[in-house]
């Protein structure tokens, strides 16, 4: 029947029922059943909502006499399947959606989403039936995953992944050899170990597995490889700009003088030369780079950037020219204008009969230059940023654009160094490939003879870790499903707002995994 609720907030479905009287009922305490029957009392129940409307549930069960003498409880209430828990005020339905909403949402969510169904209960609640909810047991994985995330600021945290079944197994605040060696010691059995080329976790996996195979991902590898590519790009900037020179290099210089000028009239310009002068000047005096970002307010990185540049035009942010869809007709307005035709407008529909869709000012502004005599403003090829040559180069040749190809074909026709770097990481993406580690020590050779310091350096750090190096290389094992775990964990970072504690989050990620698991595996039906 319904009433209405306490808080006045709309009708409550009531449901009352009784249990039966003759029917025995097991003792909590020793299992024995009796129906030698004390009294009774009601309990009532929140149950899931039904037709929009909450559902309370009064139920009057029985305290019963425990007839066996050698058990503890002299007198215990029933419990009635599927319906009753001892010490809950609600049902077992009610209970798993406060839970799953907890699991999938956290507090404050999960306290919005279970008011949207009917159920008020305040955040502290949810997070409290949350962190009762037993970790499913733990299952010692033949292949474990080891990765670091970082928790808030400069704290970092260890996130362990059974790489079997793609599920986290736990997660601690720190990252030292210590813990981790720990844990491998009391939990024996681990056979693989996927990592990074941490020195930290190798040194825990070596102390508390040691007979356990260690494989550095080859993503990280390949990861450690392009950035030293990039160090090497930067340190050869200079190659970069002569390699592509722009389109109007051929043209008298007053063209080139124009535009220096014009960029030092712009806000960026004015902004770049001004702190240029003050870098150099400061540093010339003898002061040292963060003596110099004290006193302009600058990071001092910014002031190294500045520091080592030669001119201000080197450090001046420029954004790269937009494709504008009047560039396929450039040259027929370069033909037209010298054939005497000045009219923009006219200009504009001869385009328009050519397929042209873009508005008339576009080509008043493409001719305002020849009404002053310099050259019509075609796109000019700008040269790539090292960031840029360091993708250029570890980007399998199968998958360059033609363009591309081009670009980085005249680069290293420029510049040995990066040519020689390009061959290196050529013939690591090719052991990659074929999953073939039998070169991997001349390789280590010829990276450490480069004359290259970026190479030098990682040829040390992977020579010293060489036999997971070759393991990573020729093996299927690697740190992909680390790495999609630790997204999901920093998913529900932010749900939480960056503040969940490290046994919250641990408890969460745990239980979120296994819950998608358990119902992903569920079948669906259609309906009919």
């Amino acid at each position: 029947m319904p009433v209405l609720s306490v808080d006045g907030s709309g009708p409550v479905v009531v449901v009352r029922a009784r249990t039966r009287s003759l029917v025995p009922a097991p003792c909590t305490g020793c299992g024995t059943p009796s129906g030698w029957c004390h009294s009774r009392y009601v309990r009532r129940l929140g149950d899931a909502s039904l037709g929009g409307r909450p559902v309370l549930i009064e139920l009057s069960v029985r305290r019963l006499y425990c007839e066996n003498t050698a058990c503890g409880k002299v007198t215990f209430a029933e419990q009635v399947p599927g319906v009753t828990v001892r010490y809950q005020r609600r049902t077992p339905l009610l209970q798993l959606v406060v839970e799953a909403a907890g699991v999938l949402l956290a507090g404050r969510g999960g306290a919005r989403m279970l008011r949207v169904l009917n159920v008020r209960l305040s955040r502290c609640t949810v997070l409290s039936q949350l962190m009762r909810m037993p970790l499913p047991p733990l299952v010692i994985p033949r292949v474990l995953g080891v990765d670091d995330f970082a928790l808030y600021g400069d704290t970092y945290g260890t996130l362990l992944v059974d790489a079997t079944t793609r599920l986290p197994l736990t997660l601690w605040e720190g990252r030292d050899a210590e813990q981790l060696s720990r844990w491998l010691r009391e939990h024996p059995g681990v056979e693989i170990v996927c990592r990074d080329g941490s020195l930290t976790y190798r040194q825990g996996i070596t102390a508390g597995a040691p007979e356990a195979v260690q494989v550095s991902d080859h993503f990280h590898m390949w990861q450690g490889l392009s950035r030293r590519v990039q160090d090497i790009a930067s340190a050869h900037r200079g190659c970069l700009p002569t390699a592509f020179p722009p389109a109007g290099e051929a043209d008298p210089a007053p063209d080139e003088e124009t535009t220096e000028d014009a960029a030092a009239d712009t806000r960026a310009g004015r902004h770049s030369r001004r702190l240029f002068e003050a870098v150099h000047t400061l540093t010339g005096s003898g002061r040292s780079y963060s003596s110099v970002a004290r006193e302009l307010g600058l990071d001092r990185k910014t002031v190294r950037k500045y520091a080592h540049a030669r001119t201000w035009q080197e450090v001046m942010r420029r954004p790269p020219r937009k494709p504008s869809p009047l560039d396929p007709y450039r040259d027929y307005l370069q033909q037209r204008w010298d054939e005497g035709e000045h009219n923009a407008t006219v200009l504009h529909e001869e385009l328009r009969g050519k397929g042209y869709l873009g508005h008339y000012q576009r080509v008043k502004m493409a001719v305002a230059p020849l009404r002053r005599g310099l050259p019509l403003d075609h796109p000019r090829e700008r040269p790539p940023s090292p960031r840029e040559t360091a993708r250029w180069i570890t980007t399998h040749p199968d998958r360059r654009s033609l363009h591309v190809t081009h670009r980085l074909h005249r680069l290293l026709d420029h510049c040995p160094e990066l040519k020689h770097a390009h061959d290196l990481v050529r013939r690591f993406a090719a052991m990659l490939g074929n999953r073939d580690a039998s070169s991997l020590p001349s390789w280590l050779d010829e990276l450490s003879h480069s004359g290259l310091p970026p190479l030098t350096g990682i040829a040390g750090a992977l020579r010293e870790d060489q036999h997971a190096v070759a393991q990573g290389i020729s093996t299927t094992y690697n740190s992909g499903v680390n790495e999609g775990r630790i997204t999901d964990v920093k998913l529900q970072k932010r749900l939480m707002a960056g503040r969940a504690g490290v046994p919250l989050l641990c408890h969460r990620v745990v239980l979120i995994a296994h819950l998608r698991r358990r119902y992903a595996d569920r079948p669906t039906t259609a309906p009919r």
